[in-house]
């Protein structure tokens, strides 16, 4: 049964006093909301109603090339490995893998009596399809890229699958934990987007590309049944509207949804719904395009980081809801971060600009109601960098172009991605030469040098400093500030049990409704 939803009540007035609240707010105390959902026992056979964005009708299950459906694929696939809140990578499908001794092969063993949805047994030969399918250029998965070190795959014997690469890579299993890097079936290319069949704990009920689906409780789910028997999406594109959704009791929790302060108010002081905190979940960024005429001078890029303290964006423009980022990617929750505090000095900041004969840099910096926090945050660093002479002139885009005209395009934006990605991913994909992620076009041949380095390094302690080493030098000479993460502020009903949410993914084992 496809679920439905009343649509004048989605529609409706029930968020009609947000504005008005959140001009309120403006000089409310800091916003304070639980750490983190209700725990307790889930009640059996109940139905969950999530909303999430509504995506456009290309939309599709394949995880190779998906690029909205995550609440879809982490309910229906596995993959080999998984990585936790700490960085490291965990078994999923495999129990175990190790590697020879210059990481240029890597062997994978599977868990044994896993099957799909459909009734066939998982075999080494699904995993190696699963990849061959992510690396066809004709799939056009962004994850191929970051992959291409794969030279060729083998199905050793059933439960044994055996990687070998074109160059050394001692975290090529952290590689693997990419949602793209679900496994499907063999021979499932031409189907599986309209099809969603895994191994994971829910089986594909219906789906619409762009609109509602649902899914059910897979009985036969190696790790255990989930607690939920069934779990209906559905796909509503105005902010506000999913919210109202959640306020009138339509909706039990909002995916893909990060709440602006005033909003969470609201949310967390209406009957029957609450907020829940997912730590340092955002990392957002302002690329200073290194390209450009503005920035191409490191000495500038300096100027602009010396003349801004992070604590002060996290204070105004988050009212405290993360950590300060002092220009370093990585987050603090991964073992590999660089716990260092760069310089705060505006005078100097000023200086450096009258040496390069930038007194008084003016320029514009775009914004867009794309995320909730994009124009508080551009805001309050506008009014940090004051300080030192720098005076940036705040440009709202529309949400439909921001990625598309500004982004990589413009001198300078703010922009964001989620956390959740390891380590070497996050530092290869967002800040090496030429990768097509890299937003502010920067390129150190220093650095890309360290991440191969640390890559064919397969000692642990001293992979680990080469990392922290390639961190430094993106916080001394980069083009992407790190003002702050950003906790993500996520509306769900009180009925809601054991939420938790890493990156975009659920803990769908536990994930619930209250017990009557």
């Amino acid at each position: 049964m496809t679920p439905s939803i009343n649509r004048r009540t989605l529609l409706g007035g029930a968020l009609g006093g947000v504005a008005a609240f959140g001009l309120a707010a403006c000089g409310a105390p800091a916003l304070s909301v639980p750490e983190r959902a209700a725990t307790g026992p889930a009640r059996r056979g109940a139905t969950m109603r999530i909303a999430r964005p509504a995506a456009s009708a290309a939309e599709t299950l394949d995880p190779a090339s998906s690029l909205s459906a995550y609440e879809y694929l982490g309910a229906l696939y596995n993959r080999l490995v998984r990585l936790n809140r700490e960085g490291e990578t965990i078994p999923d499908l495999a129990t175990d893998w190790s590697s020879n001794a210059d990481a240029t092969v890597w062997d994978f063993r599977l868990r044994t009596g896993v099957n799909f949805h459909d009734g066939r047994r998982l075999t080494s030969r699904d995993v190696r399809y699963t990849f061959e399918h992510l690396l066809d250029p004709d799939t056009a998965s962004p994850q191929a890229g970051t992959l291409s070190i794969i030279a060729g795959i083998d199905a050793v014997d059933d439960t044994s699958v055996r990687f070998r690469l074109s160059t050394p890579n001692a975290e090529f299993p952290s590689l693997l934990t990419a949602y793209q890097c679900y496994i499907i079936p063999e021979d499932s290319a031409d189907t599986i987007g309209r099809t969603g069949i895994g191994t994971g704990p829910f089986i594909l009920e219906s789906y619409t590309p762009a609109g509602a689906g649902a899914v059910r409780a897979n009985e036969d789910y190696f790790d255990g049944r989930a607690a939920l028997d069934r779990i209906e999406f559905y796909s509503i594109q105005d902010t506000s509207a999913r919210v109202n959704a959640l306020l009138s009791r339509q909706v039990d929790l909002l995916s893909q949804t990060n709440l602006d302060n005033p909003t969470a108010r609201v949310v967390a002081n209406s009957p029957g719904t609450t907020v829940a905190r997912v730590t340092n979940a955002q990392w957002y960024t302002i690329p200073m395009l290194a390209t450009s005429e503005e920035f191409a001078d490191p000495r500038m890029r300096q100027a602009m980081k010396l003349a801004y303290d992070p604590r002060a964006i996290l204070s105004t423009a988050l009212q405290g809801t993360g950590t300060a980022g002092w220009d370093n990617p990585v987050p603090p929750e991964l073992a590999a971060h660089l716990d260092v505090q760069r310089e705060y000095d505006p005078e100097k900041a000023r200086s450096i600009l009258k040496q390069i004969g930038r007194e008084g840099f003016s320029t514009r910096i775009y914004t867009s109601a794309y995320e909730p926090n994009f124009t508080a945050i551009a805001v309050a660093f506008a009014d940090q960098v004051k300080q030192a002479g720098i005076d940036l002139r705040i440009t709202n885009v529309a949400a439909d172009s921001y990625y598309t005209q500004v982004w990589m395009s413009e001198p300078l934006m703010v922009s964001y991605w989620f956390t959740g990605r390891p380590v070497d991913q996050l530092l290869n994909q967002i800040f090496r030469t030429g990768s097509s992620y890299n937003e502010s076009a920067w390129s150190n041949p220093q650095f890309d040098q360290l991440l191969d380095a640390a890559r064919a390094d397969t000692n642990d302690t001293t992979r680990r400093q080469k990392y922290q080493d390639a961190q430094q030098l993106v916080i001394d000479d980069g083009a992407d500030l790190t003002p702050v993460f950003g906790d993500r502020l996520v509306g769900l009903s009180e009925e809601v049990v054991n939420y938790d949410e890493y990156g975009f993914e659920f803990d769908y084992l536990a994930l619930g409704l209250k017990e009557d």
